[in-house]
Formats: C-alpha cells, sequence, structure tokens
C-alpha cells in the first residue's frame, strides 16, 4: 500500500511521532496504586486495614472481651491478646481486600501513645513483616490518625481545609489541636486529669455498668432526664479541661443517696446518666467555643472513641445549625481504634516520603 509522503517522511511515522510526544505531554492518570497495611495495637483492640490509596478496601478489627471482668483494661492481658489476634487480623484484612502480602507498598503502624506492651506487638510485626518483603515502614501517630481519619475517600463529604481545631475525645485523651497541615498539629489545650471517655467510664462504674460504660451511659440517657441532678462545671482557665472534679461530685452523690435508699441508683439510672452526659458534654463544648473564637477557625474537626456518643454530636449539630459552624464529625466505623485511620496517614506519608525506620522504638507517651 502506498503511504502519502509529507516532506520525505511518510504520513503513518509522522502520525507515531505525534502520539510519542503527545504521550510525554499528557499527564498520566492511570499511575499504580498504593496498597497500605494499616496496624493498630495502642491498647486492647488488635486492628488491620488494607486502603489503596486513601480508599479503604477492608477494616478488620479483634475486641478482646476478657477486660470486662476487671472493669478495665489489663495491660499484660491486652498484650498477650495481641499476640493471638495480630496473624488472623491481618490476614482476613487481606483477604477482604483481595491481595496478596507481595502487593503491599508500604506497612504503617502505631507507634504511640498506648500500652507499651500492646505497641511492641504492633511495632514488631509490622518490622517483620516489611523486611521480610522489602517495603516500607511508616510510624504513626495515634491521636493524629484520629483527626486525619477525615481523609479517608468519603462519596458524601469532602475532607476538611486547614487550618481546623481539631478535637481528640477517647477514653485516654482530651485535646484541643491547631491543625495546620497533615503532619503539622500544636496541642493548645488538654485535660488536666481524667478524659473525657475516662469520667464516663468511671461514672459508669459506680452505677454498675460494664466496661467500657460510656456506650450504655449514652443508651440509657436517651430516656432519662438531664435536668433531674445537677452537677458544676468546673472552672478551669483558658483552654484546660478538668474532669476530676465532676467525676467525683458524682460519685459523691451516689453514694450520698445511696446511703438513704439502697435503690436510689436502680430508680433513677436513666436521670443520673443523662444529668451526667449533659455536663460532661458541656464541659467540653465551653471549650470547644472557646477555642474556636479564640483561633478565629471554621471548622471544628472531631475524632476519638467518645466522638460517637450522641450528645456530643447532637450538641455540635446545634452549632452547625444555629451558629453555621463547619463541623466534621467521623462515620461511626472510624470513631472507635480502627487501623483504616493508621493506613490513611501512612498513605499521605508515603506520598510525602516520610519513612520510618526499623531501629524506631514505640512510645507510651507520643505526642504530636
Amino acid at each position: 500500500m502506498n503511504r502519502t509522503k509529507i516532506t520525505g517522511i511518510n504520513l503513518y511515522d509522522f502520525l507515531i511521532v505525534i502520539l510519542y510526544f503527545c504521550d510525554l505531554c499528557i499527564p498520566h492518570t492511570m499511575e499504580k496504586p498504593s496498597y497500605i497495611l494499616g496496624i493498630e495495637s495502642s491498647c486492647d483492640d488488635t486492628a488491620a486495614a488494607v486502603l489503596r490509596n486513601n480508599e479503604v478496601l477492608s477494616n478488620c478489627i479483634a475486641n478482646q472481651k476478657i477486660h470486662q471482668a476487671y472493669g478495665g483494661v489489663v495491660p499484660e492481658l491486652a498484650s498477650r491478646a495481641h499476640q493471638a489476634n495480630i496473624v488472623p487480623v491481618v490476614q482476613q484484612a487481606l483477604s477482604i481486600a483481595n491481595i496478596d502480602k507481595k502487593d503491599l507498598s508500604a506497612i504503617a503502624y502505631t507507634r504511640g501513645p498506648g500500652l507499651l506492651g500492646s505497641l511492641l506487638v504492633g511495632s514488631a510485626f509490622s518490622k517483620s513483616l516489611a523486611l521480610s518483603l522489602n517495603i516500607p515502614l511508616i510510624e504513626v501517630n495515634h491521636m493524629q490518625a484520629h483527626l486525619l481519619c477525615h481523609f479517608i475517600k468519603n462519596e458524601k463529604e469532602s475532607p476538611p481545609a486547614f487550618p481546623f481545631l481539631g478535637v481528640t475525645l477517647s477514653g485516654g485523651h482530651t485535646q484541643l489541636v491547631m491543625v495546620e497541615s497533615h503532619f503539622q498539629m500544636k496541642e493548645i489545650g488538654k485535660t488536666r486529669d481524667d478524659a473525657i471517655g475516662e469520667a464516663f467510664d468511671k461514672c459508669g462504674k459506680i452505677m454498675g455498668l460494664n466496661y467500657p460504660a460510656g456506650p450504655e451511659v449514652d443508651r440509657l440517657a436517651k430516656t432519662g432526664n438531664p435536668d433531674a441532678f445537677q452537677f458544676p462545671i468546673p472552672k478551669v482557665p483558658g483552654l484546660e479541661v478538668s474532669y476530676s472534679g465532676l467525676k467525683t461530685a458524682f460519685i459523691n452523690l451516689v453514694n450520698k443517696n445511696c446511703q438513704k435508699n439502697p435503690k436510689f441508683i436502680a430508680e433513677n439510672l436513666n436521670d443520673l446518666c443523662a444529668s451526667i452526659q449533659k455536663t460532661l458534654v458541656a464541659v467540653i463544648m465551653e471549650k470547644i467555643t472557646l477555642a474556636k473564637k479564640e483561633y478565629n477557625l471554621e471548622s471544628v474537626v472531631i475524632g476519638g472513641g467518645v466522638a460517637a456518643n450522641s450528645a456530643i454530636r447532637e450538641a455540635l449539630n446545634l452549632k452547625a445549625e444555629n451558629e453555621a459552624w463547619n463541623v466534621f464529625l467521623p462515620p461511626f466505623q472510624y470513631t472507635t481504634d480502627n487501623a483504616a485511620m493508621i493506613g490513611i496517614v501512612g498513605y499521605h506519608k508515603l506520598i510525602s516520603q516520610q519513612l520510618g525506620s526499623m531501629k524506631q522504638s514505640v512510645s507510651a507517651r507520643l505526642s504530636f
């Protein structure tokens, strides 16, 4: 077949050259995805998740029921349970994601804060697997991850814009954080004593509720009168929070009334739950409002297990409705300790090449 000539070059070859240079100029959108294995073992839940870039493919958690008998987490029992759970949980996460471990691009693990023995189990496993696969190892701050879970792919909501006020509410932490970028965070306020989740659990324990008591207090409060009992709001300056005095006031009220009426708790359980929950939430809402105003921030981003509490969510949603707050509440599956939030931090660290080291030790009191 004869080909049309263009100044000594046939048309076919000319088009091939054009396509070649177009290919160089047009950005490639079909780059190879990154598969991140996230591992979380900071406390009493063993968790593993697989992410393809910022999309969660699997998110598996093995809960440790053994601690309910003791009314709280027993560190030694927690670390032993992690040893038994970590391999099957990781295998389950890979299976649900339908990938082989050889497909992984990196492994992200919780370096801290948390229980030392529990952290060591996750760290040792992650380092061993990363070494055997010859892939990057990425260390993750557990508290950062609670806030960055909002950057997991979500069809219903875009991630928050920087800067924003981050609020971590859990059994071990109550923090107000200025978040200027994915990894530039500064604590601007925190509890002086008990965390909000700890206060929920201790007040629940005095009423005979099982550990963890926070979810049960929330459930019972729905049919209680939040104004049945009055408790003082602690007067703590600045953006610091205190729950110890409030917890003591609640315990003293219960003990005093139980001496007069042994059936006091049973007869007033729902009202007690509603009243203490209302006050616990009022304390942190006062500080969130103050921090938002003081730092002139548009968005309030919530993370941590207590972010699942219905009263917290209602109070923040009312602020969004009545005062035009831009509020970000995490999906319920990302409120408790989970590995998806570890994986999303790992993804952002991978693309910015903030890789970890095999020599890095865990830290029970890791800060921002």
